[in-house]
């Protein structure tokens, strides 16, 4: 998806259910002018903390305040759902605060500096960290404490080791096919199972094999026409934050494990990335993409013009849902791997600010509202993935959430996303753990931009920009 707003409003339409920032908001392009900024409050306001909750007179509610970005429609959509809690019981209310999307950084910012955030609501991963950084945001560690099963480890987002959110909702990432492509070339589909992932190599070997000019030749064979190419055999998402991927899979990264220091200048991440562009350049396998766009299943798989194309699990709901009932026969796989199997998965967040008077309702109403029961309508589609453990260790539960028509086969389902989520594999993207990842990832896209057209180099890009983005990490 281009960006949060659009995400929020396919949930808007996709169910009358709470409308979160789900976990393809993430993929904001580095060219985007639509995502707000993410700064966090201003320094008058780093101090603050959590204000210890007050108890209400008895019979008297509990009344928090939850803001979310969109029009008053969207506003009012939100509320219904959050109708059905205050409904639920007699303790809480819950009253929706609704920003428009252009100015709602600004607003909370505002809101901050004179101490009248509200109690919880919406934040765009790459904000979450940098406004715990400033004191903003509550532990939200006991969310889940006695309920028998909390969200996967991955969809925690931590700040010098305290869990300050959870994502709303799951993604990670996949490799999507065309399965009649490969049954026309006779070639085997891709693995769904983790344990047969394929290396670096056979990805490109197979996708030599799918890639066809207008005379029918291949690349390596006398007379193919790069030039003439009618049908690509892979695409690889190169949007900064999946591109991270690959550096990771082949030994490297974008930063160090605690996010602190930059590796994306190391060689194992230029050579990761290098790969991809060669893709393009000198396997001749893949069409140009400046990772500008985050369109690729749209302009790769649903198109017809590509084999195989890496990009978030949403894509089933937001996108192939409707090819699929136009006739198209795509199939999910794990994605192919350098030296180490990864993927990431990402999730929009919910917060509980810290100038909250009532951290105790607010998690109480998270909890609620993010639970799968409430978001049934954007999980049955295939948008949301579950954050809770039980949904993908508990096969009557997986069975509930998978074992429908608008997903692909419940086995190839299984294995390909939901015990691939729960594996070793799967990573929390960057904005979980550390700071600046707007700055960087957009610093990222514009220096990579001359090496997917093969104008320079990875490795000469990312040089020539390095102190830059170490800068950009630091927030400088």
């Amino acid at each position: 998806m281009g960006s949060t707003k659009r995400v929020w409003k396919i949930a808007t339409l996709a169910s009358m259910v709470p409308v979160l920032i789900a976990g393809c908001s993430s993929t904001t392009t580095s060219t985007s002018t639509s995502a707000p900024a993410t700064s966090a409050p201003a320094a008058t306001t780093a101090t603050a903390t959590a204000t210890t909750a007050t108890t209400a007179t008895k019979g008297e509610k509990v009344k928090i305040t939850y803001s979310m970005w969109g029009s008053a429609e969207e506003g009012n959509t939100t509320q219904k759902a959050i109708d059905k809690f205050n409904a639920s019981q007699d303790r809480i209310q819950v009253e929706v605060v609704a920003i428009p999307w252009e100015s709602y950084i600004t607003k909370l910012n505002t809101m901050a500096t004179a101490k009248q955030l509200p109690d919880a609501g919406m934040l765009k991963e790459d904000a979450v960290v940098q406004w715990s950084s400033q004191g903003m945001l509550n532990d939200v560690s006991a969310m889940y404490e006695g309920t028998g099963s909390k969200p996967l480890d991955s969809l925690a987002y931590k700040y010098k080791g305290k869990t300050v959110a959870y994502a709303a909702a799951n993604e990670i990432l996949l490799l999507y096919y065309n399965k009649d492509m490969f049954d026309k070339a006779k070639v085997s589909y891709p693995p769904s199972s983790l344990d047969k992932a394929w290396t670096w190599d056979q990805f490109v070997e197979t996708a030599k094999k799918l890639t066809v000019d207008k005379k029918g030749k291949h690349p390596g064979e006398d007379g193919f026409d790069p030039q003439g190419i009618v049908q690509f055999g892979a695409s690889i998402e190169n949007l900064a934050w999946q591109l991270e991927t690959w550096a990771i899979s082949n030994g490297g990264g974008y930063y160090n494990k605690d996010g602190t220091e930059v590796r994306i200048g190391e060689d194992a991440s230029i050579e990761a990335i290098q790969k991809v562009a060669d893709l393009y350049l000198k396997d001749h396998v893949a069409p140009l993409s400046v990772g500008q766009t985050d369109d690729g299943i749209q302009r790769t798989i649903i198109a017809g013009t590509v084999a195989m194309a890496t990009n978030g699990a949403w894509n089933v709901g937001t996108s192939l849902n409707t090819a699929k009932k136009e006739g198209l026969n795509y199939g999910v796989a794990v994605l192919p791997y350098m030296k180490e199997k990864t993927t990431l998965n990402t999730g929009g967040a919910n917060v509980v600010f810290s100038q909250t008077k009532h951290p105790a309702e607010a998690m109480e109403f998270l909890k609620w509202y993010t639970s799968e029961e409430n978001n049934w309508g954007l999980i049955s589609e295939g948008i949301w993935m579950p954050t809770l453990e039980k949904w993908y260790k508990d096969e009557t539960l997986t069975h509930k959430w998978v074992d429908n028509p608008n997903f692909p086969p419940y086995a190839q389902y299984k294995s390909a996303v939901v015990d691939y989520a729960q594996s070793s594999a799967a990573r929390p993207a960057s904005w979980f753990y550390t700071n600046n990842t707007t700055e960087f990832n957009n610093l990222v896209g514009s220096t990579l931009g001359d090496v997917w057209t093969g104008k320079t180099t990875a490795k000469d890009a990312i040089t020539k920009n390095l102190d830059k983005l170490k800068a950009a990490n630091k927030g400088k």
